[in-house]
């Protein structure tokens, strides 16, 4: 019974240990880039092209002569002119994929992945070569540059749509009328590992905002709080980034997938029974 005992101790006592150090094991750090974008841009153009060259040239000859027999004189000249002209006009649309880094909506996911108390979070380098925009969206060649020095994972996050809304609607027997301002902005995110370049969590999150104002029919001035929907936006697309990857790295479990959290559950479960 005694041999019972102490091998049922040990088990507990390793379990304990496995326990303990997962739950003093650091949390991981992460780099939360910018929101990348990719949009079609169409411009309009005219241009007018009027160019003028002209040129004058002029030769003259004298010649002069005496003699015993008489005097003669002669003189001879001529003029040689020349004019070109052109004129072009052209005019129609173009357009181009515009790429790049929203330097917004961002600081309120961090805010909530630090809430959690689950993340560390490290500062990634910005992404701003122009002339090779369309690496913009690799983000294991952006790993391996060193963009994201000390960092386990990078939460890599792009725009699918962003739109705002401005709409003045009649309030039905009223002389009320509701001018509202809204936004909505929708994006895709993956947490990528810097080492194995795995994805650990991928996933769509929205965020939205309003501003409503009220005006009577004697008229005046609306003035919608733009800086207040965008601080909505902000503010709810962070809640639903980390509700996301909390549900989708286990509710508590570590990304780093070493099974600590699985360990910690089994640990609490585990009963000491004595023989005697």
């Amino acid at each position: 019974m005694k041999a019972i005992h102490h091998a049922r101790a040990g088990v507990c006592a390793l379990l304990a240990a496995f326990s303990l150090g997962a739950l003093a094991a650091p949390a991981p750090k992460v780099a939360v880039t910018d929101l990348a974008y990719e949009e079609r841009v169409s411009e309009y153009f005219r241009v007018v092209s009027a160019h003028e060259k002209s040129s004058l040239r002029a030769s003259g000859r004298e010649s002069e002569r005496d003699s015993d027999a008489g005097y003669s004189r002669r003189s001879s000249g001529s003029v040689n002119a020349k004019s070109e002209s052109s004129y072009y006009e052209a005019e129609g649309t173009y357009s181009y994929i515009d790429r790049g880094e929203l330097r917004k909506f961002t600081a309120d996911i961090k805010g909530e992945m630090l809430k959690s108390g689950r993340f560390q979070l490290v500062q990634g380098k910005p992404f701003t070569d122009t002339k090779h925009s369309e690496k913009l969206y690799d983000v294991i060649a952006r790993i391996k540059q060193g963009m994201y020095p000390g960092a386990d994972y990078v939460l890599f996050g792009s725009i699918n749509s962003i739109e705002f809304r401005q709409e003045a609607n009649p309030i039905d027997n009223t002389n009320t009328v509701s001018h509202t301002l809204s936004l909505e902005l929708v994006g895709e995110f993956s947490l990528i590992g810097t080492r194995d370049y795995k994805i650990k969590a991928a996933f769509s999150a929205m965020g939205t905002g309003q501003d409503v104002k009220l005006l009577t029919s004697r008229g005046g001035r609306v003035v919608l709080n733009r800086g207040r929907v965008m601080s909505e936006v902000s503010k709810s697309l962070g809640e639903d980034v980390a509700r996301q990857l909390d549900e989708q790295l286990g509710g508590g479990g570590d990304p780093r997938g070493d099974g600590s959290y699985r360990i910690r559950e089994e640990s609490s479960r585990e009963e000491v029974m004595i023989f005697r």
